[in-house]
């Protein structure tokens, strides 16, 4: 009885080990680690869901099935549009190691480039990412960086075609934007086509903006192009109601300026390279080299047109505009 007692025991201790080791294993898997780099503002879970670019980010990982918070890990760092906290916060993402460094806008791309040559970084906005140096060409970008790039300044001459088209008459063209600007080089070429006299409002800061829309209003611009660039696009509202002051037509490149009362904009879906993002931090996840991974151009374009504004400043938009465009805000 005692010989049987004790096999009976041991028989149930092995199934016991057999029984728990899968659960101890799947325990002690070590789930993913993305990090997040924006300088924009801090999101709260419930303003990523209302955030187009970062909802369809998350959207574009749950369809590849990970799940924050279930089998992924994602640490978001917001700069708040300080240079300084940003390079801290790279810092910061790589001493946690992440698995992947998202850029999660073109100001945060060199900051991660320059804090890891290790670390796989996407980015989700880009320019030219050949011309800023981030890869070596876009089939086979080499070192740790790939993702998307909106390859802006091949768009920038068709704006200023499309401003000129909604506001016949235009001779003298503000534009807005940090000095040196990837865009410029076309832009010029672009005026020059099209016999338009450019206005360069160059600035750094958001103090900037007002005195540079005085500025355009004594050199008698009669329309402004505001320049893509996370110091611009950080402050859209602002830079809005400041236009809309001046009373200048005034083309953007993204949808958001529009949204709050800009006249129109043309570019690429911004929200669709966010979720394109997804799937290069799924197959890095997955084992891919970021050199392997070609970086993609955009293949949505929007032109978004606000007639109420166009009413507000006397504008009447041609009907193969109104025709062309994408959304058209009432």
């Amino acid at each position: 009885m005692r010989l049987s007692t004790v096999g009976l025991i041991v028989a149930l201790g092995l199934s016991l080990v057999v029984a728990l080791g899968p659960v101890r294993a799947q325990s002690e898997m070590r789930v993913p680690r993305i990090g997040w780099l924006s300088s924009g503002r801090p999101l709260s879970d419930e303003q990523r869901q209302q955030s187009p670019g970062v909802r369809l980010f998350l959207q574009g990982l749950s369809e590849l099935g990970w799940f924050e918070g279930q089998n992924l890990v994602i640490e978001w760092r917001y700069a708040e549009a300080s240079d300084e906290r940003l390079t801290a916060l790279a810092a910061e993402l790589v001493q946690l190691r992440v698995d992947v460094l998202v850029a999660g806008d073109s100001r945060a791309i060199p900051v991660a480039q320059h804090a890891t040559s290790m670390i796989p970084i996407v980015m989700t906005v880009s320019g030219d990412p050949v011309a800023q140096g981030y890869v070596t060409s876009l089939a086979r970008p080499s070192g740790n960086i790939t993702g998307l790039a909106n390859m802006t300044t091949q768009l920038v001459g068709k704006r200023l075609e499309l401003l000129t088209e909604a506001v016949p008459g235009v001779s003298r063209v503000a534009v807005l934007g940090p000095p040196g600007h990837p865009d410029w080089s076309e832009l010029t070429v672009a005026a020059q086509a099209l016999g338009i006299q450019l206005h360069p409002l160059p600035v750094t800061s958001p103090d900037e903006f007002e005195p540079a829309l005085a500025a355009a209003l004594r050199e008698h611009a009669n329309a402004l192009i505001v320049l893509p660039d996370p110091i611009t696009n950080y402050y859209t509202r602002q830079i809005v109601n400041l236009v809309t002051q001046s009373r200048l037509p005034a083309m953007y490149a993204l949808k958001g300026y529009v949204t709050v009362g800009g006249l129109m904009a043309y570019g690429p879906s911004i929200p669709a390279l966010y979720w394109r993002a997804a799937s290069y931090v799924d197959r890095i996840l997955k084992g891919a080299k970021p050199a392997d991974l070609p970086v993609e151009q955009p293949t949505q374009f929007e032109l978004v047109i606000n007639l109420k504004t166009a009413k507000a400043l006397g504008i009447t938009m041609p009907p193969h505009l109104l025709v062309f465009a994408d959304e058209v805000i009432q």
